[in-house]
């Protein structure tokens, strides 16, 4: 990971906080770090930096994991669909 590609974290209101906010364990603490990520400058960047390096675990652009993984199996059906479009 070059710095270039993760210059936007600079920007990223979860610098005020403490990392232990955006890893919860519960669902409060998930609704809380969504808060947070709402208001934030680079949730865009922050979600996508998340999906394509396969981040697991913690609140990222404002996603839970188990949304992240829905988005990355949306994002592999609709790949799919394309190149049957394509072929």
């Amino acid at each position: 990971m070059n710095e270039t590609e993760v210059a936007w974290m600079q920007e990223g209101l979860c610098r005020f906080y403490p990392p232990a906010a955006f890893f919860p364990s519960d669902g409060n603490g998930v609704t809380a770090a969504r808060a947070i990520c709402a208001e934030c400058p680079v949730k865009a960047p922050c979600l996508e930096y998340a999906l394509e390096n396969r981040i697991e675990h913690g609140v990222w652009g404002g996603c839970s994991e188990r949304e992240r993984r829905r988005q990355l199996k949306r994002r592999r059906q609709e790949a799919e669909q394309r190149n049957l479009v394509a072929s």
